[in-house]
């Protein structure tokens, strides 16, 4: 039974087009269009003070809302799908519709809300350089695509080579603007000592200085989580559940230090590494998500202690996998 006294909070359910907003105890929803103006009509309806607002991050869809509602001095909460989904199960919600939903985010917040931390706008400059990397990557794809599947089409060589010459200017464009970035933010430092690891490359480092001054990190701990290099575990009773990546941060970070561990994993220095997690029965990608999780907690020693890197001395003192 729900308390009078249980403090109001809100939990909204993002859509490319609108906004369910549910209010809770009261259960009372409200839909808005997805807009600036819509946004801010509502905000002006909620009473004086700082309210509780929660909503699923979308990937795109809510940052102008929840860029609005930080400016505005309200507390906001990113809810993950994937513990949404649990909570759902939890709960026993079987209907999924908008409204359904944006109450059941309401509820997370109200009885969840003391483990939540709010979430904080970050820097422009991160914000910018992982779009950037992103975006470069899914043009990178397509021109690949492009490249596989119509390169030889009769009748077409010349618009082809075109449509591929304008891509790769693109992706040359993208590369320059992330360096000029990491000038501009005061990264040069960091980012210079990042590219000394063996397998790290320019965008790898970009991506990792973006990634560090994205929060106060508490340790290398956190800084892995946050890139979802973590290791979720479901055990149940004496049931050892399946041990995988929680994958909660940025897939193109982890891509990148893929591809970073993959060069790593035949440098001198990184190559034993390697050969004893394949030694201790991890497959060849096991062991190399370890190794991009080592050459991770290195990054982040550099870039904390603001030390230059020694390639042994980092190697045995990042602890971990």
């Amino acid at each position: 039974m729900t308390s009078q006294n249980e403090a109001v909070c809100f939990g909204i359910d993002v859509s490319k087009h609108w906004l369910d907003i549910a209010e809770h105890p009261s259960a009372r929803v409200t839909r808005i269009d997805n807009t600036a103006a819509a946004i801010r009509g509502w905000l002006r309806t909620l009473p004086k003070g700082s309210q509780r607002i929660a909503c699923e991050s979308t990937g795109t869809y809510h940052r102008t809302l929840v860029e609005l509602l930080i400016g505005a001095g309200h507390q906001v909460f990113l809810i993950d799908g994937f513990k949404l989904s649990r909570y759902r199960d939890t709960v026993g919600q079987r209907a999924k519709t908008d409204r359904h939903d944006a109450r059941l985010i309401a509820r997370y917040l109200a009885h969840e809300g003391t483990d939540l931390r709010p979430f904080s706008l970050p820097a422009p400059a991160v914000t910018e350089l992982r779009g950037l990397l992103r975006r470069r990557a899914t043009v990178v794809r397509s021109l690949g695509r492009i490249r596989q599947s119509m390169e030889d089409l009769p009748g077409f060589g010349r618009d082809v080579r075109v449509a591929l010459a304008r891509l790769t200017a693109l992706i040359k464009r993208f590369e320059q603007r992330i360096a000029s970035l990491i000038s501009e933010s005061g990264w040069t430092e960091p980012y210079r000592r990042i590219l000394k690891i063996e397998g790290v490359g320019a965008l790898t480092a970009a991506g990792l200085c973006a990634a560090f001054h994205r929060a106060p990190f508490s340790g290398a701990d956190a800084f892995i989580a946050f890139l979802g290099l973590d290791v979720s575990v479901r055990d149940s009773g004496k049931k050892t559940g399946r041990r995988a990546l929680s994958k909660k941060g940025d897939a193109e970070m982890r891509r990148l230090l893929y591809n970073a561990a993959m060069a790593a994993s035949r440098s001198t220095t990184w190559q034993p590494f390697y050969q004893r997690m394949l030694q201790r029965g991890f497959s060849r990608t096991q062991a190399l998500v370890a190794l991009a999780r080592k050459l991770a907690r290195v990054a982040f020693s550099l870039m904390k202690n603001a030390a230059d890197y020694v390639p042994k001395q980092h190697e045995n003192a990042c602890g971990g996998t």
